[in-house]
């Protein structure tokens, strides 16, 4: 299971920090992991991935520069650090995990790809 935390509300410019956590027996390092997103009206985009070794991400070029994806397996938890925030990234932001036998340094970018979701946690940025 992954529950998805962090979201809020914040101005241009902005920043926020969205976690991840695996609960359970779940261990974060057991998989490769990404963010997706998905705007009112919109349907769902992937945002950043990083691989199961934690050695390569990858992210998509509307949050190039502004986002990093990370993982503290240690903590069991994804993060997604998202600085100068801009009205275009509200959304809905979710975290999937992908099951992976090998320690792997493959990216996933497609949503299904992945085998678990978390919740959802909505981000607002306003102008």
């Amino acid at each position: 299971q992954l529950q998805a935390s962090g979201g809020g509300l914040v101005q241009a410019g902005g920043s926020l920090r969205l976690s991840c956590a695996a609960s359970g027996r779940t261990e974060i390092s057991s998989y490769a992991t990404a963010w997706f997103r998905q705007a009112p009206g919109k349907g769902r985009e992937f945002v950043a991935a990083i691989s199961r070794n934690g050695e390569n991400t990858y992210y998509a070029d509307s949050v190039k520069g502004r986002f990093t994806i990370s993982r503290d397996n240690s903590k069991k938890t994804g993060y997604l650090l998202m600085i100068s925030l801009k009205p275009e990234d509200t959304a809905v932001y979710y975290c999937a995990a992908k099951t992976l036998t090998y320690y792997t340094g493959n990216i996933y970018l497609s949503e299904r790809d992945y085998d678990y979701w978390g919740q959802g946690t909505e981000v607002t940025v306003s102008s």
